[in-house]
């Protein structure tokens, strides 16, 4: 079954997709609290996509990581991923 809009409704959704983000009212909104959130998984159904790229790092940290088994690219990237995550965290 498709859904289809009226022209007049394909007409007020782009009327307020085109309003500014700071004309909506949230004020009907209740406000979350740690505990809302708790059980969360960030990025559960984010899939970045990857990009080959060329970086230098010290022989002992690229030692250190295939040290710890298949996959040290991976491992880079992830290490990478949470201190971004974390200084964003911070940064709000």
């Amino acid at each position: 079954m498709k859904n289809t809009l009226s022209s007049e409704q394909a007409a007020r959704l782009a009327a307020l997709a085109a309003l500014p983000d700071n004309t909506i009212d949230f004020s009907d909104i209740p406000r979350t609290t740690a505990k809302d959130w708790d059980g969360a998984v960030r990025g559960k159904f984010y899939r970045p996509i990857k990009e080959a790229t060329t970086v230098r790092i010290d022989a002992d940290v690229k030692a250190w990581l295939k040290s710890k088994g298949k996959g040290y690219q991976t491992k880079i990237n992830e290490i990478l991923r949470l201190a971004m995550l974390d200084e964003l965290k911070q940064s709000h």
